[in-house]
């Protein structure tokens, strides 16, 4: 259903915190005209965290319009309550989005159990596309391939973002699912070798600065020709680890104002880049040509 290069959008604010709907259109054309396979909003990477009901909604409405149809929206709708994950799916499905993105509930520390039902219970309340994300790094539980492969016959349920960079456990998940269960990767530096190992493409953070490179790539592993993805990729390693020297979104919100494609907005608690750290997001972004 969807393949490449998917950017894990940045959700553009002003200093005092707002959200810049203007910027949030011009990064919507940017993408399209960069190449971007598909754009995913508010996901981690779009502060979803941050955002209330209302403004969560509203941005997913805004980017699937400014959109027009020419390139596929994803919508992060998970929550740590099935009640609101329900609401900000169906929010997503109203305002046309093609898909939506459901993080595992983070905090509440769910079984295995309660994740199978926290996502069955989601797909079978809102009829829209829906890819589960694994990122145990940030919502201290894990769903296990076995869980997946429970999930992978529920209607609505077409795939997951897998974001430990264990590309055993891709293999795990592909051997369990079949090739009919989409795979994507939630980790750019392992990325290439996702998609050479049969997954679908990457829901990417590099993708914010460098689309065109990060699509490039992605076609040419896909494809499966190794040695170009390889050395397409090799520019962007990088951006890969420099855009996690602190907290994402924190540093690609950082590189992404440096090269005038937003300003200089975060919500707390998350802080602007350390002076500290800038310079090696700076060395990432001129070793990938970007500046």
């Amino acid at each position: 259903m969807f393949r490449g290069s998917m950017v894990a959008l940045i959700t553009p604010m002003h200093g005092d915190g707002r959200v810049d709907d203007r910027a949030l259109h011009r990064l919507v054309d940017f993408h399209v005209e960069q190449g971007s396979d598909a754009i995913v909003v508010v996901g981690t990477t779009g502060e979803s965290a941050t955002l209330d009901e209302l403004e969560h909604c509203e941005v997913i409405r805004q980017v699937v319009e400014f959109a027009r149809a020419r390139v596929p929206v994803i919508a992060g709708t998970g929550a740590n309550s099935t009640t609101e994950a329900i609401v900000l799916t169906r929010c997503a499905k109203v305002a046309g989005a093609d898909a939506c993105l459901l993080v595992t509930p983070y905090y509440n520390k769910p079984t295995q159990e309660g994740l199978y039902l926290h996502h069955r219970a989601v797909a079978e309340a809102v009829d829209i596309p829906q890819i589960l994300y694994n990122v145990p790094g940030r919502t201290a539980c894990d769903l296990l391939p076995e869980t997946v492969a429970r999930l992978a016959p529920t209607p609505n349920i077409v795939g997951i973002k897998e974001a430990t960079g264990d590309l055993n456990r891709v293999d795990r998940i592909r051997e369990l699912c079949g090739v009919e269960f989409a795979i994507y990767s939630g980790d750019d530096a392992s990325a290439r070798e996702l998609m050479l190992r049969g997954g679908q493409g990457v829901i990417s953070v590099t993708a914010n600065l460098a689309p065109r490179q990060m699509h490039a790539m992605s076609m040419a592993a896909l494809d499966g020709d190794r040695e170009r993805a390889a050395a397409l990729d090799a520019p962007l390693s990088g951006l890969h680890h420099g855009l996690f020297v602190e907290s994402n979104p924190i540093p690609v919100k950082w590189a992404a104002a440096e090269l005038g494609l937003c300003g200089r907005g975060i919500r707390l608690p998350l802080t602007w880049l350390s002076e500290g750290a800038q310079p090696r997001v700076r060395e990432a972004m001129q070793q990938a040509g970007l500046i």
